[in-house]
């Protein structure tokens, strides 16, 4: 009985409601959540279930550098298994309470491990037929890719700092992460360090393509008042559906369909098309509503 009390309820293992996609809210959770219960109970941490899903992704990219039906088949299992785990460790953290900068950062960097392994899976595949030129398209949309999925996770972070406070938000600033690398010892803590270094690189690339927020969070300098705030979520909720876009499940489903049927190549038009265009309007319609702030 005290132990079904003391289970930790599926709502208490999200971030939020308002930053889910109808996908995570009806698979990816619900067996996240059943995992993350079973792993607490053998006392796995978040942090091996990040390395875990980092190999199981790596793996799945692997599979998709080649034509058989069958083994991108096995790719597509192994990267919903990789994101799976991805959602399992966020859980597994907030239902512990076990919430490090690692892994943080292992978390962030998870997504661009298994990229990297469908990228240059790809590119092997495509190689006999476009030469040279693969490799600069898939360059291109890389560069994208990367700025497409630091943004989304930027202004999901700012919206749930605003809904939840700081302990329900994951927004750092690079000026507080330098704070923190400094006091990192790097005899002691090597690839710590390491990580953190590459942490701060990634926030400042975030704030550099947000300059009236950067203002902005200047200006209220932690002070989020209710009418502020308020007002702030309002307007930013519409553009929760890009972030979620821009993320993983739309941009999976469409690698999927291209992979299975035979043309893997039109992955990377999508992401330069499509994708760009959301991630262009996103920044730009939050840059305009930070900026009336700013100016008000």
């Amino acid at each position: 009985m005290n132990l079904q009390q003391n289970k930790p309820t599926f709502e208490s293992t999200l971030k939020s409601r308002d930053t889910e996609e109808f996908l995570d809210i009806h698979f990816y959770r619900p067996v996240g959540y059943r995992l993350a219960l079973f792993f607490n109970r053998l006392d796995v941490t978040p942090n091996q279930v990040t390395i875990a899903s980092i190999f199981i992704g790596i793996a799945a990219g692997v599979c998709f550098a080649f034509s058989s039906f069958g083994i991108n088949l096995l790719g597509v299992f192994l990267l919903i298994w990789a994101n799976i785990y991805d959602s399992v460790d966020g859980q597994l953290a907030r239902m512990t309470g076990r919430k490090t900068e690692l892994g943080r950062i292992l978390d962030g960097a998870c997504g661009d491990f298994w990229f990297l392994s469908i990228y240059v899976a790809l590119i092997f595949r495509l190689w006999p037929v476009w030469n040279f030129w693969i490799l600069l398209l898939a360059l291109a949309a890389g560069y994208f890719h990367s700025k497409q999925s630091a943004m989304a996770d930027y202004y999901r972070n700012i919206y749930l700092l605003f809904l939840k406070g700081k302990n329900g938000s994951e927004w750092d600033n690079s000026s507080d992460l330098r704070g923190k690398y400094a006091a990192i010892s790097w005899k002691k803590q090597p690839w710590v360090k390491l990580f953190e270094k590459a942490y701060i690189i990634y926030t400042e690339g975030q704030e550099r393509w947000s300059p009236c927020l950067q203002r902005m969070r200047k200006m209220i300098n932690g002070d989020i008042s209710g009418g502020f705030r308020d007002g702030f979520l309002k307007k930013t909720f519409p553009l929760l559906k890009y972030t979620n876009m821009l993320s993983f499940n739309l941009r999976v489903i469409v690698l999927f369909i291209c992979v299975l049927s035979g043309f893997p190549w039109i992955y990377f038009i999508f992401e330069l098309t499509v994708l760009n265009s959301m991630l262009l309007y996103m920044v730009r319609k939050h840059e305009t509503i930070c900026k009336e702030y700013v100016e008000h």
